[in-house]
């Protein structure tokens, strides 16, 4: 009886979240909170983070960032175009940047040493900006409360058969398993979309595809030696992904040449 309960208690957890596919055909499951709960919860990351700083104030940085988010803002679509979006550079060597629900980016003073111009920024700003508009904070969130939900069964199921021992146990393992499963910041197969989802939408913006090449290039460069195992790490391999980049490229350039003619020529620095 204990089972049947605890096997009604997923299905019902499952059925409230939903199957959805993304801009790139891949299947995602989502619906673990409504977009102004995600939206909410971006705004309150962003804000501790801001908190936290420290804050750079150099005016010339804080205008080539927002120069960048706005031109790769203004293609996408309606809806995220609506979204009040927010900017903040942060005085860290540490090249890194992200963007959240409900329009908010940040992006480390160390992003700079390896995003060497305009296009390189755009290229790091839209990989960000892809995990947005492709919902993988919700995807990410909706994982997380049914990993969390199914470690606890199994811990009640273990438990039911082979006491608080074996439950404990139980509990353990499934959050190790869940944690390298799915439970990193994001999965190679979200940062591969993003990849994706980031070079169609620098190129629509006017910024050239082929510097997101150069851009992990220069990655690859600033970070030799340092890389974790690639199984575990929640980053496609650095020469992959510049390898899928450089896949992308022939296709992208007449995007880039049409934005141009049509007037899409960013001027950020």
């Amino acid at each position: 009886m204990k089972s049947w309960v605890l096997c009604v208690a997923v299905a019902a957890c499952l059925t409230a979240c939903a199957t959805t596919t993304s801009s790139t055909g891949r299947k995602q499951y989502v619906g673990g909170m409504s977009q102004q709960q995600l939206d909410q919860l971006g705004a309150q990351a962003f804000t501790e983070a801001k908190s936290k700083g420290p804050i750079s104030n150099d005016a010339k940085q804080n205008a080539y960032v927002r120069c960048v988010v706005n031109a790769l803002v203004r293609q996408l679509p309606a809806a995220q175009q609506q979204v009040a979006w927010e900017t903040a550079v942060f005085a860290d060597k540490e090249p890194n940047a992200f963007a959240l629900p409900g329009g908010k980016v940040g992006v480390n003073t160390g992003i700079f040493t390896v995003a060497r111009n305009q296009d390189q920024l755009a290229a790091v700003i839209a990989h960000e900006i892809g995990h947005v508009v492709e919902h993988h904070h919700d995807e990410r969130i909706t994982r997380q409360m049914g990993a969390q939900t199914g470690v606890s069964l199994l811990g009640a199921l273990v438990g039911s058969r082979y006491g608080d021992a074996g439950s404990s146990l139980a509990t353990q393992g499934g959050s190790l398993l869940a944690q390298t499963g799915f439970l990193l910041p994001g999965t190679r197969e979200q940062e591969s979309e993003a990849d994706v989802v980031g070079q169609r939408l620098m190129a629509r913006a006017g910024f050239d595809p082929r510097q997101a090449v150069d851009l992990w290039q220069n990655m690859m460069q600033a970070s030799s030696g340092s890389r974790p195992p690639q199984w575990l790490s929640t980053h496609p391999d650095p020469s992959s992904r510049i390898r899928e980049l450089q896949r992308d490229v022939p296709a992208l350039l007449p995007v880039y040449e049409s934005a141009r003619k049509a007037g899409n020529t960013p001027r950020c620095g």
